[in-house]
């Protein structure tokens, strides 16, 4: 449901099952609902990654193929995307997923997948969870810049290549060399 006011702020809630089907049903609602929309497509594209990674592990692990059901929300405010994610299956080993930073064996030992926290790591800001009263809530702002690419090279020199780091006009390449 769309708030009120701010045509920059907006808030969608959703409920599904944790089985596949109805989570790939689930992540096209998403992609389509208001807060993403609003969303510049870099960011809206860091969303669907975080919302797909987190809602499968929700199918994979917290449930373990079983069905249960999981919770959404989700909440666009300034620009800034705000995530919760709520199930009742299995409580996350550990304490959470902030608490194991970096792989946590060598690379070549990782069993298929394996790099889901990192991604979300990656891509989520304030990532918070906790377990309470049978509930798993993992919440999480999408970072602004995650995925955004390097600008073209803006030089009007056409000897400089985007390569050679100039991203600017000459006499403001920010100390980067500009030869031209």
């Amino acid at each position: 449901m769309p708030s009120e006011g701010d045509p920059a702020s907006a808030s969608y809630g959703l409920r599904l099952d944790s089985r596949p089907l109805a989570v790939r049903a689930a992540l096209a609602e998403l992609a389509d609902c208001p807060p993403l929309r609003a969303l510049p497509s870099e960011t809206r594209d860091a969303a669907q990654i975080l919302l797909a990674e987190v809602l499968n592990n929700c199918t994979e692990y917290a449930y373990a193929g079983r069905s249960g059901p999981v919770e959404v929300a989700l909440d666009l405010r300034r620009g800034q995307l705000s995530c919760e994610v709520a199930d009742r299956g299995r409580p996350m080993p550990g304490a959470g997923p902030e608490a194991r930073p970096g792989l946590p064996c060598p690379v070549l030992s990782l069993r298929e997948g394996g790099f889901g926290w990192m991604l979300i790591r990656a891509l989520a800001e304030e990532l918070r969870y906790c377990h309470e009263d049978g509930v798993n809530r993992l919440s999480f702002r999408v970072a602004r810049t995650c995925l955004a690419a390097p600008e073209p090279c803006r030089c009007p020199r056409t000897a400089i290549s985007p390569e050679s780091g100039c991203e600017s006009a000459p006499g403001d390449c920010e100390g980067r060399a500009c030869s031209g």
